[in-house]
């Protein structure tokens, strides 16, 4: 299986990649919803791929999202997750509904969610593919319910197919007033990892300030 192995070069050019990704997402969000987004932390870790969702999860409340794959010149997979009361009331923004008209997901809220998936997503893979002339695109989004653990299962359950080891990237975001945001996951492929550096570099990118993974 495809072990993760970057050099301190590699990992300032993926790092550079992946915040610059995570603000054109944000963007992207910003704009559909009306709202200015702020990312609160980003933070790129390597755990088993076994032990992730575990790693990673830091709460048991009921959230709800999308989960995306990545396809085209490299592969992955992408989580947009939201507490319920915060999907709820990004909803009623979206559909101008008053607050608090939405209480549960149906079709109309779903497609909403879904949409909002695609854009982060797609905002996220544009960044990333215009830079490295690449292909990438995320495929129709799945909305999902239930706690972060459970929404990760069918993406992780894909990645540990190809990989021991992932590197996941896992942005916290939220409005200016903090009343609304997300969280935003990627889980790449180390084919996805190793084509957008590959590619970076061979378009002679600079990174501007040499920074570390936490």
């Amino acid at each position: 299986m495809s072990q993760v192995a970057l050099t301190r070069d590699e990992v300032s050019v993926w790092t550079w990649m992946v915040s610059k990704g995570i603000a054109n997402a944000l963007s992207g969000l910003s704009q559909m919803v009306g709202q200015k987004f702020n990312v609160t932390s980003i933070d790129l870790k390597q755990f088993p791929v076994k032990d992730t969702a575990a790693r990673i999860n830091g709460s048991q409340h009921h959230i709800a999202g999308s989960y995306l794959e990545i396809e085209g010149d490299a592969t992955g997979y992408m989580l947009l997750t939201h507490e319920a009361e915060v999907a709820f009331n990004l909803i009623d923004m979206l559909l101008g509904q008053p607050a608090g008209s939405t209480r549960q997901i149906e079709e109309m809220e779903r497609s909403v969610l879904g949409e909002m998936g695609n854009i982060a997503g797609s905002f996220f893979l544009n960044a990333l593919a215009d830079t490295a002339s690449l292909l990438l695109m995320p495929s129709p989004p799945q909305v999902r319910e239930g706690t972060l653990a459970e929404i990760m299962d069918a993406p992780l359950a894909l990645l540990m197919k190809k990989q021991d080891d992932a590197l996941v990237i896992k942005a916290t975001f939220s409005s200016d007033n903090r009343q609304i945001g997300g969280t935003f996951i990627v889980l790449p492929t180390m084919e996805f990892v190793k084509a957008v550096i590959q590619h970076s570099t061979a378009q002679s990118i600079t990174v501007p300030i040499p920074v570390a993974a936490t």
